[in-house]
């Protein structure tokens, strides 16, 4: 039995590894801004507050972070706060408590420059270089936590991609909102390859990480390294939206935006997001350029290294998630 810290436990993926990890006898704690009925020990407060930190790590063995802002627009004082700032004082935190083991939950997001990604493994992640408040962010949090990786700490980080499954409100819930709204078009010709993570696997994936650093060092273990998380199964970016939005019983979208038409009003929405943050903030934008990017690029990763430093396969498929997803309706 290990005592594990799971920060971002309110949402989908964090209460997924909260569960996982007391159904197989962990005494798990949980930190998050507000009370749930989860029958876990809870810790409340932001992970920008100090002191909520503190009281949240003390006694703790391990830690797995999944606390983040993951909007697609907002100022980025929010996102420097919460990713930024945020994963600084849990990683300080811990080790001053005595934490041993540190899993990061971060995303390929923070190694995408904007051109396609193809068959690669888990590059450098880049603040600089990666695209919109969310991935630069959270670039610089897994720069943080790998850096304090080390002798008596040991730190990973994973990048799940794509992370989908029933009661998300994320990628799902907009999509499918969306679409009954008659406001979701198709981008580009949807022929881009992307993988994407069933929510079973990316949890399983999170649970191997924290394992994974139980294990002696080696030059093919999870220590110190990032990995990126995903099925395994690139399928072209339209199937995978029709395939969501088929287990739904929504409508597929009628209007069909070229990639320079969208990448022009992309830009121009997030003028206008910027233009707006000071006095009315804008939340749900109809489309952003990174939204483009994401459409219209291939977005998938060997596997090779995550499986052999994890010891961990995903054991549900796509076609088998789309079903689940079907059910849950």
């Amino acid at each position: 039995m290990t005592r594990v810290l799971v920060t971002g436990a309110s949402g989908m993926l964090g209460g997924a590894v909260a569960r996982a990890l007391a159904e197989r006898g962990d005494e798990v704690t949980v930190m998050q801004r507000r009370p749930s009925d989860s029958g876990l020990r809870e810790v409340l407060g932001s992970v920008d507050d100090p002191a909520a930190v503190r009281r949240a790590v003390e006694g703790q063995e391990a830690v797995v972070h999944l606390a983040a802002k993951v909007n697609v627009v907002g100022p980025l004082a929010e996102y420097e706060r919460t990713n930024i700032t945020g994963t600084q004082l849990l990683v300080d935190a811990a080790r001053e408590a005595g934490v041993t083991r540190f899993v990061h939950t971060s995303s390929p997001s923070v190694a995408h420059a904007g051109s396609a990604l193809v068959g690669v493994g888990a590059e450098p992640a880049d603040p600089v270089r990666a695209r919109g408040s969310y991935a630069r962010t959270k670039a610089a949090a897994e720069v943080i936590a790998l850096a304090a990786d080390g002798p008596g700490f040991a730190v990973t980080a994973l990048r799940p991609h794509l992370v989908w499954g029933p009661g998300d409100t994320q990628l799902i819930g907009r999509l499918v909102a969306r679409a009954r709204a008659g406001r979701l078009p198709w981008v580009g010709d949807g022929a881009a390859l992307v993988d994407s993570t069933y929510v079973d696997n990316a949890r399983d994936a999170l649970v191997a990480g924290l394992d994974a650093l139980a294990r002696p060092r080696a030059a093919d273990s999870a220590h110190g390294r990032a990995l990126v998380v995903t099925n395994d199964e690139p399928r072209p970016v339209g199937e995978l939206i029709a395939g969501i939005l088929a287990a739904h019983g929504a409508p597929m979208p009628r209007l069909t935006i070229g990639p320079t038409p969208a990448g022009v009003a992309g830009h121009a929405v997030d003028l206008a997001v910027a233009a707006a943050e000071n006095v009315r903030p804008i939340t749900e934008p109809p489309l952003t350029h990174f939204l483009v990017e994401q459409l219209t690029t291939a977005h998938w990763f060997t596997q090779r290294e995550t499986h052999t430093a994890l010891q961990w396969r995903p054991s549900v498929s796509l076609d088998d998630g789309l079903e689940r997803l079907r059910e849950a309706q």
